[in-house]
């Protein structure tokens, strides 16, 4: 059976930021964009209590599609760490509005958790990972490991862009040309071809690439 994949995300340092309302407006924003520019969530990512924010996607390859983009599309000095869980959910009775709980929450909490431990371990730019309920197969798993060791390599790569690089990295995931982008920030199309180059955007054009390669 197709188990749903939740999502857990908080903001990074947010004790910290000046404007803690300011940057909650601003990853709602983010994700309305997203959303616009290329639904993928059955449920997209919205604020729950605290910093926190949760997400329902079909499958792994929509959440880690989506999360990416939401990763380049937020604004300078906003970031978020993903908890993404496999596994089984059910809705649980409420008089306010509808909730979920079960495996695939634990599981994304599990995940946001381990994020913290790299961070911690000496991966500072780490900012995703998935873990899977115990009731998962042995594909699964090892989908899951494949999943870890690509968000490991992707999460650095992004972490090390700046603002515009992130920017043209996000245009050129939708399609968008190199002059369509130049254009836009008033520099010249061999420019935008550098700062892409120089800041690892191919190698992510390329992953995107190969997750929606599973769709077809």
């Amino acid at each position: 059976m197709i188990q749903p994949v939740v999502t857990i995300a908080d903001i990074v340092g947010s004790r910290r930021m000046a404007d803690r309302s300011a940057a909650q407006r601003s990853i709602e924003d983010t994700v309305s964009r997203v959303e616009r520019d290329r639904p993928l969530a059955q449920r997209p990512l919205a604020a729950t209590v605290g910093d926190e924010f949760q997400a329902v996607y079909a499958d792994l390859s929509d959440a880690l599609r989506s999360l990416l983009l939401i990763q380049l599309a937020l604004p300078e000095g906003v970031e978020l760490r993903f908890g993404i869980g496999i596994g089984g959910v059910q809705p649980v009775a409420s008089r306010t509005e509808s909730i979920s709980d079960g495996p695939g929450w634990w599981a994304a909490r599990e995940a946001i958790e381990a994020v913290h431990r790299l961070q911690d371990r000496g991966m500072p730019r780490a900012r995703t990972r998935v873990v899977g309920a115990p009731e998962e197969d042995a594909g699964m798993a090892s989908e899951i490991r494949i999943a870890n060791a690509y968000l490991l390599a992707r999460d650095e790569i992004v972490g090390g862009m700046s603002d515009r690089a992130r920017r043209l990295t996000y245009g050129r995931c939708l399609g968008r040309t190199q002059r369509e982008l130049a254009d836009d920030e008033g520099i010249s199309q061999p420019a935008v071809s550098q700062l892409l180059a120089a800041a690892g955007a191919p190698a992510v054009l390329a992953g995107l690439a190969e997750l929606d390669g599973g769709d077809r």
